[in-house]
């Protein structure tokens, strides 16, 4: 390919200029994978998505998405939604159809497209079954690491790895403030990820606010040069699992997360909670698009 057409979506957003904004390469099939990965670098985005032609029949599209240093993500989070947002708005999705399965990696899962009122399109995806993989009681080092005092993590919500696809280390906080006034130290908190088989820490609390959310959180990852990202449905999958497991959400309803506030990049991430089924769900909008000249 001497050129390839992007776009640029706003995950997780009611309008632009807000939530997560990824780079989306359609048509991408005749890209090899290194140019895939220097092309996630040129971006410079969280993560830059693919869409390949599946290699399981079943599947509608197949997504890679890979982040600045050329790790590729497995999970379902905002780099899927993002592609789906644009299908649905460019005419590639049939009208009458809602429901659809994409490929990632080897995990075939599910996606609805509901078109509300005006052009709005919401796209709830299935995550893989959560699992929660170990305890984390390294609190003085996630202390030192998220410079916070130690009393600030709250010790009712042990550090715990949980996964719908992406292992995160969940870290729960005792107020808004103190998700705040985190300041990580990378090197220190790539370190405690990396002993603990975690990609990325989200950090949380369930303390009430005016927005009514169940989780005001924030992510950083380290371990594939992520500052920090303003919404994150690979953690936002788990971190909604682990708290209906622990009675702070009710099963069967939407948990609401709020991310992004500290970086002036609102976002609202809902997850669906019942058994081993979690399903994330948003909107975005679609503000630009361009061509790559290769």
């Amino acid at each position: 390919m001497t050129s390839a057409k992007f776009f640029w979506v706003d995950v997780f957003a009611q309008t632009p200029l807000t939530g997560n904004p990824l780079a989306l390469v359609p048509d991408a099939d005749a890209l090899s994978v290194s140019q895939m990965i220097a092309i996630a670098r040129e971006f410079n985005q969280s993560e830059t998505t693919f869409l390949v032609a599946p290699t399981a029949p079943e599947a509608d599209y197949r997504l890679r998405s890979f982040t600045p240093d050329g790790s590729e993500v497995l999970g379902a989070g905002h780099n899927a939604m993002g592609a789906w947002i644009w299908l649905a708005s460019h005419g590639k999705l049939p009208a009458d159809r809602a429901a659809y399965t994409q490929q990632i990696g080897d995990d075939l899962l599910p996606v609805r497209i509901d078109r509300e009122s005006g052009a709005a399109v919401r796209v709830t995806m299935r995550q893989s079954a959560p699992r929660f993989l170990r305890q984390v009681p390294e609190l003085a080092a996630l202390s030192d690491a998220l410079a916070l005092p130690i009393e600030e993590l709250a010790t009712s919500l042990p550090p715990e790895v949980g996964s719908t696809g992406a292992e995160h280390l969940l870290v729960a906080v005792t107020s808004r403030a103190a998700v705040d006034r985190a300041v990580p130290n990378s090197v220190a908190l790539k370190s405690v990820l990396v002993r603990n088989g975690a990609e990325g820490c989200y950090i949380y609390s369930t303390e009430p606010g005016d927005d009514g959310a169940d989780a005001y959180a924030r992510f950083f990852n380290p371990t594939v040069g992520i500052a920090e990202d303003p919404a994150t449905g690979t953690a936002a999958g788990p971190l909604a699992a682990l708290l209906a497991r622990e009675s702070h959400a009710e099963r069967g309803q939407v948990v609401r997360i709020v991310q992004g506030s500290k970086l002036g990049r609102p976002s609202v991430l809902r997850a669906f909670v019942d058994e081993d089924r979690v399903e994330l769900s948003g909107s975005g909008v679609v503000v630009a698009e361009g061509t790559l000249q290769l």
